[in-house]
């Protein structure tokens, strides 16, 4: 049984994801929590291969293939470092998590959701956050913060994301027992208060 607290905040690229998992680390390392941030995917040396594969890639491949090799780094990320950390108490911060796999693999009707959340749910394990929140905004003003190369999610242009957004908010009641959505389209002190008012 997880004893530590498991927080996962998503949304489109652009919101400022990274800015507030800083942030929030900040906050809550100040009153005491033993934080660990981690990225999906990313983190381990098999998540860092995969996302090489997934994001910085032109190899092209189905979206259930895709979406079976988030899964696997996702797993690998549990096993090895989210469920250590809240054996012992610690306080995990994700970048995504189970919800954007389902929503950026859905997009374009290729693999149906449910099919999505059943298999995701089987690869962690059944592990999933505490709470999910979504950093949301208009695909437009989200894009229009990024200020590097598209990788191979963005590469599908401003509609798709939109298309993308609009999945997140549909999908976010799965993703957790208690979820929210945050205006990101605010300063990021507000934001970053926000957030904390959620946890809270």
């Amino acid at each position: 049984m997880t004893t530590g607290l498991f927080l996962s905040l998503d949304g489109i690229d652009g919101v400022g994801k990274s800015t507030q998992i800083g942030r929030l680390a900040d906050h809550l390392t100040s009153r005491g929590h033993d934080v660990l941030c981690v990225r999906d995917p990313g983190t381990t040396t098999v998540g860092t291969r995969v996302r090489e594969i997934l994001l910085d890639s032109d190899i092209v491949m189905h979206r259930r293939t895709e979406a079976m090799l988030f899964m696997a780094s996702r797993c690998e990320m549990i096993e090895t470092l989210i469920r250590p950390a809240l054996a012992a108490g610690k306080t995990v911060i994700s970048d995504r998590f189970l919800l954007s796999t389902v929503v950026y693999q859905s997009i374009g009707g290729d693999v149906p959701p449910d099919w999505l959340w059943t298999i995701g749910r089987l690869a962690s394990g059944d592990l999933s956050p505490d709470i999910t929140i979504v950093l949301d905004m208009p695909a437009v003003d989200a894009m229009a913060r990024i200020d590097r190369p598209a990788d191979r999610m963005e590469a599908r242009g401003v509609e798709y994301l939109e298309s993308v957004r609009q999945a997140f908010l549909k999908q976010l009641p799965h993703a957790s027992e208690k979820t929210a959505v945050i205006d990101a389209n605010q300063n990021a002190d507000q934001v970053a208060q926000d957030v904390r008012t959620v946890l809270e």
